[in-house]
């Protein structure tokens, strides 16, 4: 008989939204003052959200949890002159910043996201989420998209106190899972995520619809890679079902 104790856990963002809104607000905002100084707007985007990623882990791992958005906000100058700008407070205002900081509040769903969810939760499969953002802003993301997501299975690294990729944020999810007959699958459009969540128990599935190469070199081979959501939903329902 299949296996009825069927999940994936879907990281959220960068994976079930995409961060082109964000990009766009940095290029209407200050694009043309990026572009004088030869910094291409979207570079600078990936910049500072790597950088508040890094930051988030360092102070997660050092025992010190704060908040991602709040680590994002205080770096915003820091990553200006990064990138070469030697007087950021100068060259960009607090406004700038809450500016591009609410739109990075009205990401929007990939496409493909509901036909995702569709397609598993038609195949038997429970569909939940583990963010390192908070649970109002990233389930806002969602429920703006028009996608419904039950809140009793979207959990936040908040709530444990840990951030991603640390081995303890991938176990609280798992251990809500019945023990007997589990196929449990983390899904995510980041390497290091689907990799570590792997490395905790679960089959990796990775869709590049953000970093488009997989550099499986240093993270390993997933059990499914797709280029797209759906594709990578027929993935994970095939891989189960070739079993």
């Amino acid at each position: 008989m299949a296996s009825q104790n069927k999940h994936v856990v879907f990281d959220v963002v960068g994976t079930c939204v995409s961060y082109d809104a964000f990009f766009d607000a940095i290029e209407a905002r200050i694009g043309e003052r990026l572009k004088a100084r030869n910094i291409g707007s979207r570079l600078f985007g990936y910049a500072w959200m790597e950088a508040g990623e890094r930051e988030y882990t360092y102070l997660s791992i050092s025992g010190n949890y704060i908040k991602f958005f709040d680590i994002f906000r205080s770096i915003f100058y820091r990553t200006l002159w990064q990138a070469g700008i030697e007087e950021p407070r100068k060259f960009a205002t607090d406004e700038d910043r809450e500016f591009l900081l609410a739109s990075y509040r009205t990401l929007k769903p990939r496409e493909g996201l509901l036909e995702c969810f569709t397609r598993l939760r038609k195949g038997g499969y429970t569909v939940w989420a583990l963010t390192a953002g908070d649970t109002e802003r990233v389930g806002g993301y969602l429920a703006a998209g028009g996608v419904d997501f039950p809140s009793e299975n979207f959990v936040s690294c908040d709530t444990i106190g840990i951030g991603k990729p640390a081995p303890e944020s991938y176990q609280y999810i798992i251990d809500k899972f019945p023990k007997e007959n589990q196929e449990t699958w983390f899904a995510a459009a980041h390497m290091w995520d689907a990799a570590a969540a792997r490395r905790c128990g679960f089959k990796g599935a990775w869709a590049s619809v953000w970093e488009k190469e997989s550099c499986s070199d240093i993270f390993g081979e997933m059990d499914v890679v797709a280029d797209s959501l759906v594709k990578l939903a027929d993935g994970i329902i095939a891989f189960d079902g070739n079993k």
